[in-house]
């Protein structure tokens, strides 16, 4: 842990000295909004689906109770991919392990073609880079895009964090393009739990990049529930750390930065990705949702307006 401490204190540094000024870019932009709707997903034809999961392989019947109900929602939504947060493996990460924690409760999912990219957490082996079945290419960061889709996923390592990381996703932030950015980690800039709670200093590390350049959405664990963060300096934050582990009781309801929580069983987040438009449901284990609603992206204020006007 010293070691990711000071790493978040060089990141700290390294932003002030060469990433001072972020003022929300150049150009002018709008804010990610929410509108907390009851809706169901689109489930429209050429869109990107994908599901989030987090702090996830216990090898546990909580667990593979989650991965059922994943394997029985492809039924109707028929998404490709899955992305981890982090904690993918608690306890011994031998090979079996990979198969009782991992191959077999996902096996369906597998099997269908369906591809896990991963994010590494605390108690994750740093081996699991080189896991195929994680999609991570040997990289502890790296980025995820989409044939014939505008997103790009920033898949980051929070566990040991470093300046390289911070310079590399400066980099990638600016080179990109595409309407959605959207950042995937471990630690989280901002939630509501008792037990871990925001990451100040990796915030201060990493904000002023996702203000800057655009990003809309970021998927965040370690804390043990599901929790929608009211939108922070135009963004939309997730914690998704609900997947094989909960916390009961562990959301605090005097944060101020709940929008919509669930801290008493397990659940994923189901995306789909259509144009300007995320729709998101948060899925419990008995096929429940317990938040809903549609994210309307950032972009430049003279886009908005062309797009306000055509309509």
């Amino acid at each position: 842990m010293k070691t990711r401490w000071l790493n978040l204190v060089l990141l700290a540094v390294a932003l002030s000295i060469g990433c001072s000024g972020h003022n929300g870019g150049s150009v002018a932009t709008t804010p990610a909004t929410v509108d907390e709707v009851w809706t169901e997903l689109p489930n429209a034809e050429g869109s990107l689906k994908f599901l989030v999961l987090g702090d996830w392989g216990t090898g546990g019947r909580a667990q593979y109770q989650l991965a059922r109900e994943m394997a029985t929602f492809r039924e109707k939504f028929k998404f490709d991919t899955v992305l981890t947060v982090g904690d993918n493996f608690y306890g011994m990460q031998r090979a079996q392990d990979y198969k009782t924690k991992f191959e077999t409760p996902y096996k369906p999912l597998l099997n269908a073609g369906v591809k896990f990219y991963a994010t590494l957490g605390n108690h994750d082996s740093r081996e699991q880079v080189n896991y195929k079945l994680f999609n991570m290419g040997g990289n502890f960061y790296y980025t995820v895009n989409f044939p014939d889709q505008s997103v790009r996923l920033y898949m980051l390592d929070t566990t040991y964090p470093s300046p390289e990381q911070l310079d590399w996703l400066k980099k990638e932030l600016e080179g990109s393009k595409d309407n959605w950015k959207i950042a995937v980690f471990h630690h989280p800039l901002y939630s509501s739990g008792k037990f871990h709670g925001s990451d100040l200093k990796l915030r201060e590390a990493l904000e002023g990049l996702f203000v800057e350049h655009d990003v809309s959405v970021v998927f965040q664990g370690h804390d043990h529930f599901y929790e929608r963060i009211k939108p922070q300096r135009g963004i939309v934050y997730f914690v998704v750390g609900s997947g094989g582990k909960v916390r009961s009781g562990n959301i605090d309801k005097n944060s101020g930065l709940t929008d919509k929580g669930f801290d008493t069983g397990y659940a994923f987040l189901a995306v789909e990705v259509a144009g300007d438009k995320m729709f998101f449901n948060a899925i419990k284990t008995d096929g429940g949702v317990v938040d809903s609603g549609i994210i309307e992206r950032r972009m430049p204020v003279s886009e908005k307006s062309a797009a306000g006007a055509a309509r």
